[in-house]
């Protein structure tokens, strides 16, 4: 698509616009503007109240604010803890959810009518896949996702009522169909743009979450125990992640204002596919293939250090200086997403016979924050993050990394929803903080 034109006038008013919407940088700090809604120290400024999760970073010892290995709750449990509860074989992805929505975990009946309400939620309205997905395809699976989202709104006959009640039908619905979404929006991007096979399987009544992605995304269908567990453990660590997120906020502020939840979860997709946001993963895969072809032996820490060092200084990869996976803004000298998640990693690694691979990642693992700390002045620690290993371990699943931000995405939808729910029932204003106009009047024309 081109218009000329338009593009021609848009270049040429590009410094007209940097020079009027300048905004000199000493006046946030003389009106106390916290850029990012975050202070000098990168504490975010306290927006709101939730009971759905926690997330602690530091811990006050004499009376001192210090950092410690980070811990992450859903409803007062321990991530970790809720993973290690459940039995070798058994996923949970299901279960903890169930827990994010309503505030307690299931008991046996409870969860089999909730596994029993999502597998009856999994499915699209008839020849939606043909006449939705099917249209204007493209590689940018969280834009094909988020049209679908906002499609499926004419569909629901009460799309416009902001009930809980049906706030949350229409959330246990969504969360249902994501995974349809995302694995039929790349299997038909996969056909019309790749030129390759186009096969949709439907979803199998029988199957977990996880399960039913993995053997909705490839043409044979199969998967073994290890793959769904380890796939099933990512989606619970991605589910939720506290209210100050971008995309969580996205979708409180969204809610605030009165609107539905198709517009609602809409717009949080929108955030997340920000690659500040929900790209991550694919920064850091993008830059393990970089240093894989500048090191000829990955299991030499020396060749990884010194490679690494180049990244830092901006002289090698893109040049933004930044080691991707490494820090979070919240944790400092660990993140327990990843902690838990490296086992599951190396089991799956062993698997599929990724050793090499493997080294490679935990000499960055190693390296990396002893590096930055020489390089950077930093006020916290610098540790691995979860999105440091789930490329890798989407790679190893055979997920394509054009879903990759879009398995987040499916993840994602249960803690957007129990903030959604959360933002209905607690709150009755429209968030709306305050800009500080720095404009100059201008007395005549």
């Amino acid at each position: 698509m081109k218009f000329t034109k338009l593009n021609a006038y848009s270049e040429g008013k590009v410094e007209l616009c940097r020079r009027n919407d300048s905004i000199e940088p000493h006046l946030y700090t003389e009106y106390g503007v916290k850029k990012g809604l975050r202070d000098e120290n990168g504490n975010g400024v306290l927006a709101g109240l939730t009971n759905i999760s926690k997330i602690t970073s530091s811990e006050y010892v004499d009376g001192k604010k210090t950092p410690c290995d980070g811990k992450l709750w859903y409803r007062g449990y321990r991530v970790e803890e809720l993973i290690r509860g459940l039995a070798p074989d058994e996923l949970g992805y299901e279960k903890i959810a169930y827990l994010l929505l309503m505030g307690e975990l299931p008991s046996e009946d409870a969860l089999a009518d909730f596994k029993s309400t999502l597998s009856e939620c999994r499915t699209l309205p008839t020849n939606f896949a043909r006449d939705v997905i099917m249209k204007a395809t493209s590689g940018d699976i969280m834009n094909s996702m988020t049209r679908s989202i906002l499609t499926l709104a004419s569909y629901d006959d009460n799309a416009n009522d902001t009930s809980v009640a049906n706030s949350l039908r229409q959330c246990i619905q969504l969360i249902a169909q994501f995974p349809l979404l995302a694995v039929y929006a790349y299997h038909a991007y996969n056909y019309y743009e790749n030129m390759s096979s186009m096969v949709i399987h439907r979803p199998d009544p029988s199957l977990s979450t996880a399960e039913n992605f993995l053997m909705m995304l490839r043409p044979d269908r199969r998967y073994t125990a290890t793959e769904a567990k380890v796939l099933d453990t990512a989606l619970i660590w991605h589910m939720e992640h506290g209210g100050g997120n971008n995309s969580t906020f996205t979708t409180r502020v969204i809610t605030s204002s009165g609107s539905d939840t198709y517009s609602t979860i809409a717009a949080a997709m929108s955030s997340l596919k920000g690659p500040k946001h929900g790209g991550a993963n694919i920064k850091v895969m993008e830059m393990m293939a970089d240093i894989r072809r500048h090191v000829s032996d990955c299991t030499d820490k020396e060749a990884v250090a010194a490679y690494l060092t180049k990244i830092i200084k901006k002289e090698a990869f893109d040049r933004k200086g930044l080691i991707y996976g490494m820090g979070h803004a919240i944790y400092s000298l660990s993140d327990p997403r990843e902690r838990v998640f490296k086992s599951y990693v190396e089991a799956l690694a062993a698997e599929k016979g990724r050793d090499e691979d493997l080294a490679l990642y935990r000499n960055v693992d190693e390296l990396a924050p002893v590096l930055i700390a020489q390089h950077r002045k930093i006020y916290k620690g610098v540790s691995p993050n979860v999105d440091f290993y789930s490329g890798f371990v989407y790679d190893m699943l055979g997920i394509p990394m054009e879903l990759y931000t879009a398995m987040f995405a499916v993840a994602r939808i249960v803690g957007w929803s129990a903030h959604r729910i959360e933002e209905l029932i607690c709150m009755d204003k429209i968030i709306r903080p305050a800009y500080m106009s720095v404009m100059e009047e201008k007395l005549t024309i």
